[in-house]
């Protein structure tokens, strides 16, 4: 589904706020008026009627803020990958553990460091024991998976930057519909696989056919990664507290992971 981790963020996705939602985000209460001064932030979320009665961070969250905490988690995640390399039979347990977490932060109110961290960590474990195993029976094949990631995020952050794709609200409702059938069908192929009703390795993904729903799966990812920057974008031009970076960089990381993995299978699929 579209990222809830900044989706149903009030501080990020840029939908009308409460009063309540408002003063719970700047972290200032109801009572709270307008410093003089100091511009109010952005309104175009404010309820009609509602005065603009809060007043922006004096630590706001920042595009080079966001990006330190990004760079962060996913340090987490490659020291974490290392155990997991190395100890490949810890990779179930970190893909239970970073699911579980990644539901609570995603629909946490507040985002919460410690457990931000943690998912990245879990997360860590379950991409090094996946990838290990996929890399001793395909040498090489982790190191093309990174290049493929990153380079679909690097082109797909240009095309952002330079204002050529933005997301639409038809074209989101399209995609959040494929994203779910996209789901129906892996629960169904994992399923059919660990029942042994398909016996093929990669149950119903083999083939051509596993190659163009990986395609699609790609594309999909890639517009999420819009949607998570335009959201990022409205956080930092309403000047929410800083905290809230971590939120988007929880978020970032969320659709990285599954940008990865969607490639390394492709390549995978390639390969055997």
């Amino acid at each position: 589904m579209s990222n809830p981790a900044l989706s149903n963020n009030p501080a990020l996705n840029g939908k009308t706020l409460t009063a309540e939602e408002l003063h719970r985000i700047y972290d200032q209460p109801a009572a709270a008026t307008n410093r003089p001064g100091v511009d109010a932030p952005h309104e175009t979320g404010v309820d009609a009627g509602q005065p603009p009665v809060i007043t922006p961070s004096d630590r706001p969250m920042t595009y080079e803020n966001t990006i330190s905490k990004t760079v962060l988690l996913f340090v987490v995640v490659l020291a974490f990958g290392a155990i997991g390399w190395y100890m490949p039979g810890l990779a179930f347990v970190g893909a239970i553990a970073g699911l579980a977490l990644g539901l609570v932060n995603s629909f946490k109110k507040e985002p919460s460091v410690p457990l931000i961290v943690a998912y990245a960590a879990a997360q860590g474990i379950f991409l090094g024991g996946i990838s290990g195993v996929f890399e001793g029976q395909w040498p090489g094949i982790v190191s093309q998976a990174v290049i493929g990631t990153l380079a679909v995020f690097g082109v797909t952050l240009l095309l952002f930057r330079s204002g050529k794709v933005r997301t639409s609200p038809r074209m989101t409702k399209i995609v959040l519909i494929a994203m779910a059938g996209y789901l129906v069908f892996s629960l169904i192929n994992m399923v059919m696989m660990l029942t042994g009703l398909n016996s093929d390795p990669w149950g119903m993904r083999g083939g051509t056919l596993g190659l163009i729903i990986g395609g699609l799966a790609v594309l999909l990812a890639a517009y999420s990664l819009v949607m998570d920057f335009e959201l990022v974008q409205n956080g930092v031009q309403n000047r929410v507290p800083e905290k809230w970076g971590w939120s988007a960089a929880f978020g970032l990381t969320v659709t990285l992971v599954w940008l990865y993995l969607e490639i390394l299978r492709i390549i995978a699929i390639f390969r055997d």
